[in-house]
């Protein structure tokens, strides 16, 4: 009885367990795009990651030309950068300025205003890693001024 109930119990998980497949998707299907002037000043491209499939977590891949940067942001449930390439700059309000490098993660608890980019010489890559509330992941602010940029 035992043998039936454990083989009855396999064949049924079976077709569940088959069910959900690993997926590859190349970085030339992900399609990405220049960054809005209305939220990045400068050259930025962004390009998706993954979507909010996961427990409402998405991620994108974030490049920042010399001198380019987003404009200040909050994240309702905060943000992780992880610097792939490069050196940058990120910012708290209210904070000095902070340089970021390759092999670097920063995190921005949620609700603290900030911005990130590159330096004025050199470009910088990460990954922004971001969780969904409420059906958003971010605010955005003002943009970063020249003169905040460059203090």
């Amino acid at each position: 009885m035992k043998m039936t109930l454990a083989a009855l119990a396999l064949s049924l998980a079976a077709p569940a367990a088959s069910a959900q497949q690993m997926t590859q998707t190349t970085a030339l299907e992900r399609s990405g795009r220049i960054g809005s002037p209305e939220t990045f000043t400068g050259t930025v491209f962004v390009a998706p990651v993954f979507g909010p499939e996961m427990n409402d977590v998405s991620a994108g891949e974030v490049t920042f030309m010399p001198g380019a940067r987003s404009a200040w942001h909050t994240h309702p449930v905060g943000q992780y950068l992880v610097v792939t390439a490069g050196t940058g700059w990120y910012q708290e309000e209210g904070e000095a300025k902070q340089v970021m490098r390759t092999g670097d993660v920063v995190f921005a608890p949620p609700g603290v205003n900030h911005w990130h980019g590159a330096t004025e010489g050199t470009l910088v890559t990460h990954y922004a890693i971001q969780a969904v509330e409420d059906g958003s992941a971010v605010t955005w602010g003002a943009l970063v001024s020249d003169e905040d940029y460059g203090g």
